[in-house]
């Protein structure tokens, strides 16, 4: 399936017509106000029937050449529009298309909770008290939750994982042989925000979350789903404690992440990458296959495959040493001159 609301965790809402939604999100139907549209969707990947924005100037080509039944935009940008395209005009572009989003895409909500015999694979699988399963749920053989865990609607968790209490998994596929420690959220709305008159509007968060087989994460740790896209951890990667995954994050396979480290949305991880501890990762970034990540690494820029980076902001580790180097002699030449003048 392709990037886009699951029909297992999103239900879609009645069409309307452009103009009708137009005046439902505050703004203008510039033309095309009788066309029917039914979803969102971004720019590159718009279909028949999808309303996209254009947020940023610097997309001004992908505007000219996206197939989206409507576009969302700036009242200077609306003469790059495709022109079989119906266009809404408004300040706030991407605040109107979250506004929209709400419209079209419901999240299925855990109304009830369903009896073991409706998700489980066979009756080798194991749920403790307080087990709370959603609709539409599956679990495969030889898996095992833990008291208090809550499984969302449309969850699929593969074969022979462990699942440990108090977990909450929603908007995810699960693989085989997956370790969900204590705590572990998984497929909590990622965190996105867009500027309005009115403050801060919430971009609804229309993905899932991907694990693969093997993958373990640790209690307490975050993995949030994707904006549009999934989020994805690849095979055998293993995750400590207290880590955060943002949105639409694509991490490799065997891949490990110490206690406290953060990705920010959008950043895609190679294979065998390590995070020392508390490691944190702008957004937007590619981390190469085979890097190292030290611990306490701030890193704001991309890092190139098999190099290690340390310090704040992280740079290539001879590099950091080498100024580590210099600044404690210039530190220990200016203490030992100051010494002297007493």
């Amino acid at each position: 399936m392709g990037p886009g609301p699951d029909p297992r965790f999103f239900e879609p809402l009645p069409a309307m017509t452009v103009a009708a939604l137009a005046e439902c999100i505050g703004a203008e139907a510039l033309r095309g106000g009788d066309r029917m549209v039914s979803a969102v969707a971004p720019l590159a990947i718009a279909g028949e029937g999808d309303v996209a924005f254009l947020g940023d100037r610097r997309f001004l080509d992908a505007l000219s050449t996206t197939r989206a039944a409507c576009v969302i935009v700036s009242a200077s940008a609306a003469e790059a529009a495709p022109p079989d395209a119906a266009v809404i005009v408004t300040g706030e572009t991407q605040a109107a298309w979250a506004r929209a989003s709400l419209l079209f895409h419901r999240t299925i909500a855990l109304t009830r909770s369903v009896t073991p015999a409706e998700v489980v694979e066979d009756d080798t699988v194991v749920l403790e008290p307080g087990v709370v399963l959603g609709a539409g749920a599956r679990i495969g053989r030889g898996t095992r939750v833990g008291a208090n865990t809550v499984i969302g609607p449309g969850v699929h968790i593969g074969r022979d994982c462990v699942i440990g209490s108090n977990v909450t998994v929603g908007f995810a596929l699960i693989g085989d042989r997956v370790r969900l420690l204590a705590g572990a959220r998984i497929g909590e709305p990622g965190f996105g925000a867009a500027g309005s008159r009115t403050g801060p509007v919430d971009v609804p968060q229309l993905g899932r979350v991907i694990l693969q087989d093997g993958v373990s994460v640790g209690a307490n740790s975050c993995i949030d789903r994707g904006a549009y896209a999934d989020t994805v951890i690849g095979e055998n990667t293993k995750i400590d404690n207290l880590v955060m995954i943002g949105h639409n994050c694509v991490i490799g396979r065997n891949c490990l992440m110490a206690a406290n480290t953060g990705i920010s949305g959008s950043v895609t991880v190679g294979d065998n990458v390590i995070f020392g501890g508390k490691a944190g990762v702008g957004d937007h970034l590619t981390i190469g296959e085979g890097a190292r990540v030290a611990a306490g690494a701030g890193v704001l820029q991309d890092i190139p495959a098999g190099e290690t980076w340390s310090g704040y902001p992280a740079k290539p580790l001879r590099q950091f040493l080498r100024e580590a180097i210099w600044l404690a002699k210039q530190a220990s030449g200016k203490a030992r001159k100051e010494s002297r003048n007493d």
